[in-house]
């Protein structure tokens, strides 16, 4: 719960050309639900939710959609979400779910001995991040 006064983070949204498809791979990705109308046509706003119904993600269409050079500074990610799993097995299934899914990874950090992170892009081209943290003792 947010402090009283302040605003609360509702859902990131992100653009896409084609919603149905960046839909499609979130709600796989995640295990979310999106709106049935998904597969009928191409939609302008998409929101995928968990098992309560609470909305995780939005996807808006765009006319138009200038893809992030990440690493290089020429076109900045813009937005980016993180997604954090409990062990770096799991780490290697989701990552390579994801690339099932259409994703593409960007840089693989899995060597660190802290966190190991690799950052993918959607099939969008919207980067995100999948990580996993090693408590130290």
């Amino acid at each position: 719960m947010g402090k009283s006064g302040f605003p609360r983070l509702l859902h990131p949204t992100v653009d896409a050309v084609n919603v149905r498809d960046v839909a499609v791979f979130y709600g796989e990705l995640l295990g979310l639900n999106y709106d049935a109308d998904v597969a009928d046509g191409e939609p302008q706003w998409v929101e995928l939710v968990d098992s309560t119904g609470a909305v995780r993600l939005a996807v808006q269409r765009v006319d138009s959609l200038t893809q992030t050079t990440w690493p290089s500074p020429d076109v900045p990610m813009q937005l980016h979400l993180e997604f954090i799993v409990d062990s770096r097995d799991e780490l290697s299934r989701h990552v390579e779910r994801a690339c099932a899914l259409g994703a593409i990874v960007l840089m693989d950090r899995s060597d660190e001995r802290d966190e190991q992170v690799f950052v993918l892009a959607d099939p969008a081209g919207h980067p995100f991040c999948l990580l996993s943290r090693v408590e130290l003792y």
